[in-house]
């Protein structure tokens, strides 16, 4: 990964960039404070163009714990976009405001955009059905991090594949490691779009609809939610709603052995009394995302090598 650069999609990474991004995560969550005035001075302005939680809070939370500043904001109602001002304009005049830039937006396409248009460097946030580059790397170094590898894993990706920008990106990181098994499960109209599959050429891919013994024998359980917001159709989103439901006893029935993720928030796909067993990572997962957006921001700044 090359320092003032943009990271868009995870296309653009090599295993040894994945690789280096999460070795750099890994002392940075061992070794908080040698960090912790890195980015003094400079500031990290997070353009949300769409509702977010995590994503968002963990950037501000990532570049204050590198000493640095957060301006942006979390409702494009708010701004001038609301005028009519086009995305370019917006980057023109942010990059004006601020040293690196976040950016999440509902069209596909928009972040490799706001990059073509920026002097700094622009981090993908989740561009629509796009991709969510920072999100998929939080989610390798969680897997690594409990498991000790990604290599010839089996792993289970359970949900909305169609539309979840998690997975897409998630498959595309996976397809550059060895031996790894991947099974889809969603019902028909929502499995992963063609041209992911054969863009992520590698893993021995399987898929099918019945979420019935889905987790046996798998090494990580990837769940989404059925995303409402995404669907053109509300009653194909009606038809397909809770179809998938994760419950304590198929964890359990599952085995010790298993991780079950979820980049989050959840609707009803994981029941609530999962939480509490020992399998149940996607709390943790969450966290994870603050030691890999450090590193990436600190990267894209020159600050980390």
């Amino acid at each position: 990964m090359v320092s003032n650069k943009d990271l868009i999609s995870i296309r653009d990474l090599s295993r040894e960039d994945i690789e280096h991004i999460l070795k750099a995560a890994k002392d940075i969550d061992e070794n908080p404070a040698k960090y912790s005035n890195l980015l003094s001075g400079k500031i990290l302005a997070t353009l949300f163009f769409e509702p977010s939680t995590r994503t968002m809070l963990s950037f501000q939370s990532a570049m204050s714990r590198l000493g640095g500043k957060t301006i942006g904001f979390s409702d494009s109602k708010t701004t001038s976009t609301a005028k009519g001002e086009t995305l370019a304009d917006t980057i023109r005049m942010v990059e004006s405001y601020s040293d690196i830039i976040a950016i999440r937006h509902p069209h596909e396409g928009s972040a490799r955009l706001a990059a073509e248009y920026s002097k700094i460097p622009v981090i993908n946030a989740g561009d629509g059905t796009n991709q969510h580059p920072t999100q998929t790397l939080l989610d390798l170094y969680t897997i690594k991090k409990k498991l000790g590898k990604i290599d010839g894993l089996k792993i289970a990706l359970i949900g909305d594949l169609k539309y979840g920008r998690t997975v897409h990106s998630l498959l595309n990181a996976l397809s550059k490691y060895e031996n790894v098994k991947i099974k889809l499960i969603a019902p028909d109209t929502l499995q992963m779009p063609k041209e992911i599959i054969e863009d992520s050429k590698g893993p021995e891919i399987e898929t099918g609809e019945s979420i019935d013994g889905a987790l046996k024998g798998m090494d990580v359980a990837y769940v989404t939610r059925i995303q409402k917001e995404r669907f053109p159709d509300l009653e194909e989103y009606e038809s397909v709603k809770g179809k998938y439901r994760i419950t304590r006893e198929m964890v359990e029935a599952a085995g010790k052995k298993l991780m079950l993720m979820h980049p989050l928030p959840r609707v009803d796909e994981i029941e609530p009394d999962v939480d509490t067993l020992e399998q149940a990572k996607y709390f943790e997962e969450a966290k994870n995302g603050v030691p890999i957006r450090m590193a990436i921001i600190a990267m894209l700044l020159g600050k980390i090598k």
